[in-house]
């Protein structure tokens, strides 16, 4: 049975058609996925869909978030067998490209079905591909596709070993999946080449996430010291909280953001917050889901470390940046917080990606 796609949500009769089909399990994982989308919108919670038809939580929210992969991979283009092959199976291995563009997304399709790439190959290949995506610049002889991104990432680490046998299964795995002939020189030459490149890992972004209610205090104004007078209460501005970190801004050139009393925070000198996206994030995990973070910069601190992150600057565009040599251009701080908001256990959040068995 396919469900329309319709924004609205299903009438009575067709709201029965939708769990008898479930109860079923008729049609593939697509209809499935469908058919929990629309009982979304007939405002079924998860555990009603549960007990109607038998599909756990889990695994509504995975077919429901593994079919929006589907549709966007489509929408990209693919073959027909890879459209034919992700109708019948493979919810699995789709939700595991969650984290690309649409466009990666369509050609990682295209590459696993290619390969005959089960879903924990995919999951172990997909975070390569998001970090080469990442690149202004291709590497020498490595070309766009998630072929040659892949390669170059078992080039990259078979560079680092000096056990042989380690060198030499990362290098048959760099060309087990290169796309292009340059990039397939590239990895040859690693066989007749033994120079070890090691490399440092960068260190460990100083992530924290709010937990709890009384670690997420509430910001109020100000009046001043009594005794006030009423005009002063008048001029006080009305504050509302902005998500995800209750930032709250009244008229001119101020804001201000609660953040909880960890002694990272009280030994900073000069502190100051900036809002970012968590894929701008140096050495963010490519695997790792996009959300604001407030960066934390102790203005005061301006040291270079090899094991510290910084605030500095590219012309007059401000970046943060880690560097395992002296940073050349001026230091205007170092990082000593990046906090993620909250999670906020409710229905939508109930709604993130899962996995589920055809």
């Amino acid at each position: 049975m396919v469900f329309p796609g319709s924004s609205s949500p299903p009438d009575a009769a067709a709201v029965q058609d939708i769990l008898r089909s479930l109860r079923r399990k008729e049609g593939t994982w697509v209809n499935w996925a469908q058919g929990c989308q629309a009982l979304q919108k007939a405002r079924f919670t998860p555990q009603q869909i549960f007990e109607e038809t038998g599909f756990e939580p889990i695994q509504q929210n995975q077919i429901v978030v593994a079919e929006q992969v589907y549709q966007s991979a489509l929408k990209a283009g693919v073959k027909d067998a890879t459209q034919a092959h992700f109708t019948r199976q493979g919810s699995d291995s789709l939700y595991e490209l969650r984290v690309l563009s649409q466009g990666d997304r369509a050609a990682m399709a295209d590459f696993a079905v290619q390969h005959g790439l089960d879903s924990d190959e995919v999951r172990d290949l997909v975070k390569p591909v998001k970090e080469y995506s990442y690149r202004k610049e291709k590497p020498p002889g490595f070309g766009d596709g998630p072929g040659d991104a892949i390669a170059y990432h078992f080039w990259k680490l078979a560079r680092q070993k000096d056990d042989l046998q380690d060198r030499s299964r990362l290098i048959a795995q760099g060309l087990r999946f290169a796309d292009s002939p340059t990039a397939r020189q590239q990895i040859e030459k690693l066989l007749t080449d033994f120079t070890v490149v090691k490399s440092r890992p960068a260190p460990r972004l100083p992530l924290y996430r709010l937990e709890t209610e009384s670690e997420l205090p509430r910001v109020i104004p100000v009046v001043g010291q009594m005794p006030l007078t009423m005009d002063d209460l008048k001029a006080v501005p009305v504050v509302v909280p902005e998500e995800p970190f209750s930032m709250v801004s009244a008229n001119g050139a101020s804001a201000w953001i609660a953040v909880p009393g960890w002694q990272v925070i009280f030994r900073a000198e000069d502190p100051v917050g900036l809002l970012t996206q968590s894929r701008q994030l140096p050495n963010y995990p490519a695997d790792a889901a996009d959300e604001t973070v407030l960066v934390v910069v102790d203005r005061s601190d301006r040291t270079w470390e090899d094991d510290g992150y910084f605030l500095t600057a590219e012309g007059d565009r401000l970046i943060l940046v880690w560097s395992p040599s002296p940073i050349e251009t001026p230091i205007l701080g170092k990082i000593i917080l990046i906090l993620r908001p909250k999670r906020i256990l409710d229905e939508n959040y109930n709604r993130e990606l899962w996995q589920l068995d055809e």
